[in-house]
This record gives structure tokens, C-alpha cells and sequence, in this order.
């Protein structure tokens, strides 16, 4: 099976197997976002649990 091209854009493996992806909110109407929470956004963070299982599949994993 081959993997999904979107998801491979967006998420990262790390080495433990933890899944690291963009946080939400962070690309538009930036203005009334406080700085903080601006610099915080920035930084990836690691994907809900919820959503484990469906991206693991879409990068090609048996999970």
C-alpha cells in the first residue's frame, strides 16, 4: 500500500515512534493572536491520540 502523499507532508515519525505534526490554528488571522501563543504554535506538537491510529495508517503503518 502506498503512502498518502498529503499525510507524508505533514506528519513526522520520531525516533521513539511518536507522530509530530503542525499544531491547528496557527497559518491565518494572526493579529489578534497573542505573541505567546504565536511562538507556541510554532513549534510541532505531538498528534492527539484520537488521531494516532488513522495517521499511522495513512504513512504506511501496520497500526
Amino acid at each position: 500500500m502506498k503512502t498518502h502523499s498529503g499525510a507524508k507532508k505533514r506528519f513526522r515519525k520520531t525516533a521513539t515512534g511518536k507522530l509530530r505534526g503542525r499544531r491547528a490554528y496557527s497559518s491565518h488571522i494572526l493579529e489578534k493572536k497573542s505573541p505567546k501563543r504565536k511562538r507556541r504554535m510554532a513549534r510541532p506538537v505531538e498528534i492527539a491520540p484520537s488521531d494516532v491510529k488513522s495517521v499511522r495508517h495513512l504513512l504506511g503503518g501496520t497500526k
